[in-house]
């Protein structure tokens, strides 16, 4: 005779010595899968996952991509500009049982989004990321233009996106705000941070004009991009900084 244990695993209960051993090597085989080390696999792009035999908790974690800093305009001796950072991506995470999934699963990552063109023109959103249909983060949204100044001036940051389907959902930092005080730019937008960090500063400028910094790349997975400047001095109008890509990452247990 043999129970199992809640979990499933068989042991025998038994008085016939003769089969004894057969038991014992049933639990020894029962057990053994559970002793394999955690299978991570980390998507950086788009992709399908695939159950691995014996699995049974799956760990899903899910990053949005960020939003790109907005753009500048053009400006005089007498003006200055500063955009807003992107939002970064929001988070969703789950752990769901192995048999609740199928024997391939979707997986999406978010494409950062480009920083405004050179001008006053927002940052685009970041995409969404999700695995399947189970868990699911949104993307930052884009930071605000600039708008040349000889006074003050303030253009919003970005927000941050959200986790939507999952057991822990968690927004996404907001870009900051750029700000031109009596015409010169007082502070530039930094891009939001992921929960994974990332957060991309404002270029730091006072006499001249730059590009705003660019968040994509390295391990900066679902943050915003900064957001552009243009100084006291007469410069040229300039684009805001790209946003890093989401990111998803599938931990199974045996």
């Amino acid at each position: 005779m043999t129970q199992n244990t809640s979990n499933g695993i068989t042991y025998p209960e038994s008085t016939d010595h003769t089969r004894i051993w057969e038991h014992m090597q049933t639990m020894a085989q029962t057990i053994d899968p559970q002793l394999n080390m955690p299978q991570r696999t980390i998507f950086t792009a788009s992709g399908t996952w695939t159950k691995p035999p014996a699995a049974k908790w799956v760990l899903v974690q899910v990053v949005g991509a960020g939003g790109g800093g907005g753009g500048v305009p053009a400006t005089t001796s007498s003006q200055a500009a500063a955009a807003g950072g992107g939002g970064a991506g929001g988070y969703a995470e789950s752990i769901i049982a192995a048999s609740a999934l199928g024997a391939t699963v979707a997986v999406t990552v978010g494409a950062g989004g480009a920083g405004g063109a050179a001008g006053s023109n927002d940052g685009a959103a970041g995409g969404s990321s999700s695995f399947g249909s189970t868990v699911v983060a949104t993307g930052g949204a884009g930071g605000s233009g600039g708008v040349a100044s000889s006074t003050t001036q303030a253009c919003a940051g970005g927000t941050g996106g959200v986790g939507t389907v999952g057991d822990l959902l968690v927004g996404g930092g907001d870009g900051l705000n750029g700000f031109v005080i009596s015409a010169a730019p007082a502070y530039t937008g930094s891009g939001g941070s992921s929960v994974f960090g990332g957060q991309r500063r404002g270029t730091a400028v006072t006499g001249s004009g730059a590009a705003g910094t660019s968040a994509a790349g390295g391990n900066r997975w679902g943050a915003g991009g900064g957001g552009g400047v243009g100084g006291t001095a007469a410069t040229t109008a300039l684009a805001g900084g790209n946003a890093s890509d989401g990111i998803v990452i599938v931990t199974t247990y045996f």
